[in-house]
């Protein structure tokens, strides 16, 4: 297994490696006749590459070595990283995780756990380190900031300074995660701030969307030194010159790649990196990881060698990680092997000198390891199925209006349609009924709503991924077919169901604080497959209804959210009642 980037180099390996380096001493692998991406200086080196255990020892000339591999003028570039992931996203544990991006050339990713700390709280990030040894990946981390992300929630834990503290002795911590709580940094909430000032000189990754003038500087002012949530030019060129780096999301739910490249020139490429931010298993299997985001940005016009430092050596230095990032004396051989500049086939990977990928495939084994132990995380209140019904008020409703891939909503004023005394879903105007029930304490607390643009016309559906508390989210036409969908996510442990006329149609099974799979990836995408065409036979056009239905309980996204609570105003950072004049 490949070597630990955080390990203690002795004397002798340094000596060593200085001998190879010199050309003293015989090098371990010679790659041979590559195009050698260089990411300092922005060109195309022909030369070789010398190896030495899990080092580069030299770039250019050609070494005497134990092996060698000719390229035969192919590309080579440093490893791929992902500056900020859910992994949970991907619904598969980090080994099934790494077995797969890792052969595409994402050798390191900066994860942020807040999905599973919402759910598990200390446990979750233990079982999130622990799960992330003896794998080809770098898997570091950014500490949780908002758990729960509001008090307009109920989450499974709650993390306060005090209880995140001692992970900042981790090695594998480099930041703290998205501060999504920007009015607490703005009001001086004392646990935010406190949040803030034990970070100790490491990253602090920002959250802000739609923040501006004089808020977006006072956030700033605090340390956060990144944001991923700009959607237009002119929202991340503010926030690019108040200092901040600028992370392109291109992920499953939101992609901003198209909207934000124009802004990107030679001039300012160094604040810039590529991020994925929640990336499902369909696409990952589709598209590739980091690899698709370059592919993609290329397509639109970026230049090759500026997509491939976005995504290895801007966010290394961003999180302070000195031995990846590039091809040079000293650093980790991460190393991604391609075909070409355009359609860039990765053909195969080195992790810390070791070959582990070839074709998309991995080629190295498992070590064995005990899996960590986390508890079942489904705690609802027993449901006699008339909680689903909605009494009229009188006057006209909140509909939380979706905008197709991206995680923000509309806030519209719409009459309801009635059946007597009581709300009802009007598939003609394409309004759902919505929930979200408390998951964790068994409260029996559920939050009702509308939402436009799920366009299912019959059936319902449900998850309990819904972010980042993490609740059960079901919305559908029919009050029974809603009752089905989140009686069954109770009963299989968490995941994702799709029901119509009292029949189970398709499910994704997610035992893992129903969020994550302990099931291969493949076979993870492919229920998902079968799920999202159900979905789509019912009668949506969304290209993911289930993670777009999963971000409409997320009271930190603006404008209008449900949580157990009931309706958000995001914009104003309070409850709203569903029903208004």
């Amino acid at each position: 297994m490949p070597s630990n980037p955080f390990a203690r180099r002795s004397t002798k390996s340094i000596k060593d490696l200085v001998e190879v380096s010199s050309g003293r001493k015989q090098a371990d692998l010679s790659i041979e006749n590559a195009k050698i991406v260089n990411v300092y200086s922005g060109e195309i080196i022909e030369g070789n590459i010398a190896v030495y255990q899990d080092r580069i020892a030299g770039v250019g000339p050609r070494y005497k070595a134990a092996k060698k591999i000719n390229l035969k003028g192919r590309y080579i570039a440093p490893g791929f990283i992902d500056g900020h992931f859910h992994i949970e996203s991907s619904l598969v544990t980090i080994p099934e995780l790494a077995r797969v991006i890792v052969p595409r050339g994402t050798t390191s990713v900066i994860a942020d756990p807040h999905e599973i700390t919402n759910v598990l709280g200390y446990d979750g990030i233990r079982f999130m380190l622990e799960s992330s040894k003896h794998n080809p990946l770098n898997v570091f981390f950014t500490l949780p900031s908002c758990v729960p992300a509001t008090d307009l929630e109920t989450s499974g834990s709650s993390m306060r300074a005090f209880d995140i503290y001692p992970f900042f002795r981790e090695k594998w911590v480099v930041g703290l995660g998205e501060v999504m709580n920007y009015p607490g940094v703005l009001g001086g909430d004392d646990d935010v701030i406190e949040k803030i000032a034990i970070t100790e000189g490491k990253r602090i990754d920002g959250h802000a969307p739609g923040v501006t003038g004089k808020d977006l500087a006072a956030y700033i002012s605090t340390g956060i030194a990144s944001d991923h949530e700009s959607t237009t030019p002119e929202e991340a060129r503010e926030k690019l010159r108040l200092g901040m780096y600028v992370m392109i999301r291109e992920g499953s739910a939101a992609k901003n790649l198209e909207s934000l490249l124009p802004l990107v020139n030679q001039t300012n490429k160094s604040r810039f990196l590529f991020v994925t931010d929640d990336h499902n298993p369909s696409d990952i299997l589709a598209s590739g990881h980091i690899d698709g985001v370059i592919r993609k940005a290329i397509k639109l016009g970026m230049d090759p060698i500026t997509a491939i430092q976005l995504a290895t050596l801007n966010a290394a230095e961003y999180f302070g990680l000195k031995d990846i990032g590039a091809i040079a004396p000293g650093m980790l051989a991460d190393l991604v092997i391609f075909d070409n500049l355009k359609q860039m086939n990765v053909t195969e990977v080195f992790k810390s000198g070791a070959q582990v990928g070839k074709r998309n495939k991995p080629i190295y084994e498992d070590v064995p390891r005990p899996n960590p132990i986390i508890r079942s995380t489904v705690n609802i209140k027993w449901l006699e199925g008339d909680e689903f019904h909605i009494p009229a008020e009188g006057g006209r409703c909140r509909v939380i209006g979706i905008v197709p891939n991206q995680i923000v909503t509309d806030h519209k004023i719409l009459k309801p349609k009635l059946n007597g005394r009581e709300v009802i879903a009007d598939t003609k105007r394409d309004i759902l009924k919505v929930y979200v029930l408390e998951r964790h304490t068994a409260s029996g607390r559920i939050g009702k709503g509308l939402v436009q643009g799920l366009g299912i016309k019959k059936g319902a559906v449900a998850t309990s991924i819904a972010h980042d508390s993490h609740n059960i989210i079901a919305a559908g036409c029919d009050d029974q077919d809603i009752f089905k969908a989140v009686t069954h996510i109770n009963k299989i442990g968490g995941g994702m169901v799709a029901v119509a006329d009292g029949e189970i149609l398709a499910d994704v099974k997610l035992p893992i604080a129903g969020l994550m799979s302990d099931r291969p990836m493949k076979d993870v995408a492919d229920d998902m497959g079968k799920l999202t065409k159900v979905i789509h036979d019912l009668g949506s056009k969304l290209e993911e209804p289930v993670m777009t239905l999963s971000f409409l309980a997320l009271p930190v996204i603006p404008e209008l959210k449900l949580t157990d609570h009931g309706l958000i105003d995001v914009k104003h950072f309070k409850p709203v009642n569903l029903f208004t004049k």
